[in-house]
């Protein structure tokens, strides 16, 4: 049916509605995300103890943050024309 969706849950596929299964995927993009910056701010703490340890100095631009998917849509307008 052109309303339901079939998603793959492990090893077990389901059908659900269109609108849930996009929510469903919605949320654990999010959970996702914040996962990953949680990983990218505590590898940053722990390179920098690393580099502490070896007596190194700081990585110098080690705590840019990457751009958001809008910012990338509004630079590759700008670069298009």
């Amino acid at each position: 049916p052109a309303e339901k969706a079939m998603v793959c849950f492990g090893s077990m596929f389901i059908e659900l509605p269109k609108a849930k299964t996009r929510e469903i995927l919605q949320q654990d993009q999010e959970e996702l995300d914040k996962e990953i910056n949680n990983l990218r701010k505590e590898l940053r703490v722990k390179v920098n103890r690393l580099y502490e340890a070896q007596g190194k100095p700081e990585l110098k631009g080690f705590n840019l943050n990457p751009m958001s998917a809008e910012e990338m849509k509004l630079i590759n307008r700008i670069l298009e024309g």
